[in-house]
């Protein structure tokens, strides 16, 4: 008995142990997070290529979704937490970058019948106005270049808190946000009338760095 006594408690002291070892790292590797976007630091900053993603939805004959992304996107965000109306936003994306699950169909979106890449290589959101909802929602207004045309387009933005990244050591700030707007307003109209949808919805998961 007293061996047995002897050997169950050890294993609880070296379980409370480990449990306390991992409490421990558990405040050493958590960020010094903030929720209350009125208490992050203000500046310039830049996207975290390593954490962003740019996916674009479109009605499929009314079948489906169809899905991809653009994997080379670039932004850049003037950050005012006092007056979040002063923040602005640019988006440049790279829509050669586009990436789907059929290589061939990918190539020929890339051609003058969809994004005619080799002649608009680029499209360019700009913001014009911003509006806060609510302490985490936003709506960026802004401008959209497509193909050579420039419209109006809103990003509706949530805020997951900001903070001291510890990998980094670097001031991160955190949103998703999600767009949704007529393709065919920009040119881009290419089977429309055959069931393929007009409406786009863009789906953004992104990190900000503070530019050093």
């Amino acid at each position: 008995m007293n061996k047995l006594f002897s050997s169950t408690a050890q294993r609880f002291v070296i379980l409370l142990a480990f449990t306390g070892l991992l409490s421990a790292c558990d405040r050493i590797l958590t960020p010094d997070f903030e929720t209350d976007i009125q208490e992050l630091g203000s500046g310039n900053y830049t996207l975290d290529p390593d954490h962003a993603t740019l996916l674009f939805k479109i009605n499929h004959l009314g079948f489906s979704s169809f899905i991809g992304r653009f994997n080379d996107f670039d932004a850049a965000l003037d950050f005012d937490p006092e007056n979040i109306g002063n923040s602005s936003l640019e988006v440049i994306v790279d829509t050669a970058s586009i990436d789907i699950n059929n290589p061939e169909f990918a190539e020929e979106l890339r051609g003058a019948s969809w994004f005619n890449t080799e002649a608009f290589p680029q499209a360019v959101f700009r913001t014009t106005s911003l509006i806060a909802q609510n302490e985490n929602n936003f709506t960026f207004e802004g401008d959209l270049t497509l193909l050579g045309t420039t419209a109006p387009i809103q990003i509706e933005v949530d805020f997951h808190g900001g903070g001291r990244n510890f990998l980094t050591r670097k001031n991160t700030l955190g949103f998703s946000a999600k767009v949704e707007f007529q393709r065919s307003v920009f040119g881009l109209d290419n089977l429309v009338p055959f069931g393929v949808g007009d409406d786009i919805e863009l789906e953004i998961h992104v990190e900000f760095q503070e530019a050093s």
